[in-house]
Order: structure tokens, then sequence, then C-alpha cells
């Protein structure tokens, strides 16, 4: 799990799973490692003040590392937002449709086809890349993406936008605030 060989996964970011997998994938191995005889061995020769450090120094470990996997999973969310802009107009802006591969150029144009709408690549204020579309049509893009993973890839249109999971795809809405008399 953590690329280290099993011997040197004690010393690595994810103590508990690779324990695990080795359980599971090696149960012939685990015991040279994980038994009470080979634990005691290790542990004997440490104070009691060392060995409550190293489980702390673990758990940090863990800890960190479960919280970057769930940074990388946030970071692979699209984000299709409603923003309003004056009176009755919208815009629709989708974020982070690239980093599941998808050409944003392709999919800009498929998107002002497919509505009838200006669509443009642009660059947001955070520096990202974003799809932003003329018009109130993040239900429709919902469905497309719906619709693209769906049929798969090799449909014909659609096929560019196959591989953004639904449970990936959150849908919010900016309104524009109102000016105090």
């Amino acid at each position: 799990v953590c690329g280290f060989p099993p011997e040197y996964c004690e010393f690595g970011s994810s103590v508990t799973r690779c324990k695990k997998w080795l359980e599971e994938t090696h149960p012939d191995i685990y015991p040279n490692y994980y038994s009470e005889d080979a634990l005691a061995s290790r542990i004997g020769t440490l104070s009691l003040e060392a060995q409550e450090k190293l489980e702390q120094e673990a758990a940090k470990k863990e800890a960190k590392a479960q919280a970057k996997a769930d940074a990388d999973a946030k970071k692979k969310q699209v984000t299709i937002k409603r923003i309003e802009r004056t009176k009755k107009k919208h815009v629709t802006a989708i974020h982070n449709l690239d980093a599941f591969g998808i050409d944003l150029k392709k999919a800009a144009k498929l998107f002002a086809q497919r509505f009838a709408a200006g669509a443009s690549v642009s660059k947001n204020t955070q520096g990202q890349d974003e799809i932003v579309i003329q018009g109130d049509v993040s239900d429709e893009v919902v469905d497309m993406l719906e619709e693209a993973n769906a049929k798969g890839p090799g449909t014909s249109g659609v096929s560019i936008l196959a591989g953004v999971p639904a449970d990936n795809v959150v849908l919010t809405t900016d309104k524009k605030k109102k000016a105090v008399d």
C-alpha cells in the first residue's frame, strides 16, 4: 500500500492499511512481522516512553496521509456553478473538468453547439481553467455528464465528457449581492 517492502511498512504513513493488506494477500509472511512474538521481540528493547512516542508518530502520519487523500479526492470534483449577472441573466461556470482528462476546448465547443449559446474556456480568479457558458444551463450540463457516463466512450458527441463519475459533480449557485439603499 505504501510502496515500501513489508519489513519497512512500519515506517510508512499508512501502517494499518499495509498491515491489513499483508494479512489478506500474504498470510504466510504476516506472522513474521505482526505476530505477538515478533512484536514483543521488537518492543522489548524499547522503553515505555519510546513506545508511546512511536505510536503517536504513527497515528500522526496516518492522519496526515488520510487528510492528503481527502484533499486529492476533493480536487477531483467537478463544480458546476450558476452565476447571476444582471437582472435575469445568468452564466454557468464549470470547474475541474480537466482533472478527468477532458479537453476543455472540445467540451466548450460541444456545450456551445448543444445549448446554442456562447461557451468559452477562461481562467478564473484562482488561475485555473474553467468553461463559461452563457445562460442558465447548469441542470442540462449535469444531465449531459450523466448521459456520457451511461453511454460510455465511443458514442457520438457526448463521449468527450465520458469519465466523470456522477458522485464527483457538485452543483452550486452564486447570487449577486443586492446594493443597500
